[in-house]
């Protein structure tokens, strides 16, 4: 199923760059190249921008009946469960991950298409009370073109979260696919257009984003920008967006808090809290990096969830037993180790970790080991910024005001974890902390349906549900007069 080369797609035909030029992509497990990817500049992203112009001011998705879409939407998910061996494949291949972690997020993206399949058929207007001989109600029609930008440690799930609300509102859109991850997109833009899609409403340009990201969010005929990153690109997209007042999705950074209190279900917690640092690796942007431990049940959560940590199994990201995949590159893997590092001249300790991890057969990957420290404080960089590796970083409170200011003393507002059997506490403490997404005795963040987003600089908006078809929406109000009687304000 591998190709040797994938191309970009523009106007529903695959096409090379007017430059000729390619990047090569690389597995990162083991450090070797996988395929080359047709390389996309200004000229080839304005030919994506006028297919996708041209599509939305001139074509017919957007007037189609909404239950037409949908049922294109819905033959998109069929054709990607068909292909769901090949899209597993590659995401692992590209990606380095676990291909377990890659078969549950290809299986929530195809969940995303059915979903906003069956959304956008019930999602409409209003009708307004008005004084007697008016009537208003509202219409809401596509926003237009829409750039994304993908990220590269959910590259197909990122994707449907972007192009299943924007294409089911009637939007036309272009993907910018990250430079490291390119192929899933690819694969799901040609889904797309296999099950229907009318031609320049999907395009996909793969390239440096210093350059087509650039380019599209200063792009007069580019109507909105979704961008899921870093917080310092999302400041300069909304900086540089604002020039034209595009409408922007920004899904940013995180150093999510994870507080396990003294009455929580110990075996729980910690397999809970497991998981949600070390999914993926850890490059996950609400990953539960900052734990805070009840001080009377520290020592024995503490040396249980080490004990576990030990036992998680690096390697072959085909082998069913892995739990842990590959970092993303060497120069991601150095940012982490710098992280820890720093952590350990602070004063801090680790636990387990800390290092890069041998991994036989993937000599020349990048692999870290799941690393846990502790004596850490506040103002340490390791405890501040966001690691995005398998780093977590351990400290325990005496009582729950405490913790709350504890967990909120941080410039992110992602999501957030609580473990207790206490309900009236889950409910009170999740009222209070500052993050769009609160788990509670659960380890997962999000399913189709559920608004997924931050607060302070963890980003704008909410992606995966109902409500975020209004961020690919206009409302337009309608106001008319049925009166007997001529409407004469000036009384001339």
């Amino acid at each position: 199923m591998k190709r040797a080369h994938y191309s970009m797609i523009i106007n529903g035909e695959r096409a090379e760059s007017v430059s000729g030029e390619f990047s090569d992509t690389y597995n990162p497990a083991k450090g070797e190249k996988l395929a080359t990817v047709a390389k996309a500049n200004t000229e080839d992203t304005e030919k994506a921008i006028q297919a996708a112009r041209n599509a939305f001011d001139h074509g017919k998705w957007r007037r189609w009946p909404v239950g037409r879409r949908a049922r294109v939407m819905n033959k998109i998910a069929e054709i990607m469960r068909d292909r769901f061996k090949e899209l597993v494949e590659m995401e692992v291949l590209n990606s380095g991950k676990s291909a377990g972690a890659a078969i549950g997020q290809i299986n929530q993206a195809i969940e995303d298409f059915e979903f906003y399949a069956g959304a956008i058929v019930g999602h409409r207007g209003t009708v307004n009370n008005m004084p007697y001989g008016f009537f208003n109600y509202t219409h809401k029609e596509p926003v237009g073109v829409c750039a994304q930008i993908i990220p590269w440690n959910y590259p197909v799930m990122m994707a449907a979260w972007k192009i299943a609300p924007a294409i089911a509102a009637g939007c036309s859109v272009i993907v910018k696919p990250a430079s490291l991850t390119p192929i899933t997109a690819i694969l799901i833009n040609e889904i797309c257009h296999e099950a229907g899609v009318p031609e320049g409403v999907v395009n996909t340009v793969p390239g440096s984003g210093a350059v087509i990201g650039d380019y599209l969010v200063n792009h007069e005929d580019v109507n909105k920008v979704a961008f899921t990153g870093s917080t310092p690109t999302g400041k300069d997209i909304m900086e540089k967006a604002s020039r034209t007042l595009k409408r922007i999705t920004l899904e940013l950074g995180g150093k999510s808090p994870n507080i396990v209190f003294e009455d929580a279900d110990i075996d729980g917690a910690v397999a809970g809290s497991l998981f949600g640092i070390y999914f993926n690796t850890g490059q996950s942007c609400e990953a539960r990096s900052r734990m805070f431990i009840h001080e009377s049940i520290y020592d024995e959560f503490l040396e249980k969830f080490v004990e576990k940590t030990k036992k998680l199994n690096l390697g072959d990201p085909f082998d069913k037993a892995t739990h842990v995949g590959s970092i993303i590159s060497r120069e991601q893997l150095e940012i982490i180790d710098g992280y820890v590092q720093s952590a350990v001249e602070d004063g801090a300790t680790i636990l387990t970790g800390g290092k890069e991890a041998e991994i036989e057969g993937f000599e020349n990957g990048y692999w870290y080991e799941p690393t846990v420290i502790v004596d850490v404080t506040p103002e340490m960089k390791a405890v501040r910024e966001e690691i995005f590796g398998p780093v977590v970083v351990v400290e325990k409170f005496s009582n729950e005001k405490e913790v709350i200011a504890r967990a909120n003393d941080s410039k992110y507002g992602l999501a957030s974890a609580i473990w207790t059997t206490n309900q009236g506490r889950a409910t009170r403490v999740a009222h209070q902390l500052e993050a769009g997404v609160v788990m509670v005795n659960s380890p997962f963040s999000a399913f189709p349906g559920t608004p997924f987003g931050g607060y302070k600089e963890s980003g704008i908006g909410r992606e995966l549900a109902v409500e975020s078809l209004d961020l690919y929406m206009e409302d337009k109000s309608v106001l008319s007069y049925y009166g007997s009687k001529p409407i004469n304000p000036f009384g001339v």
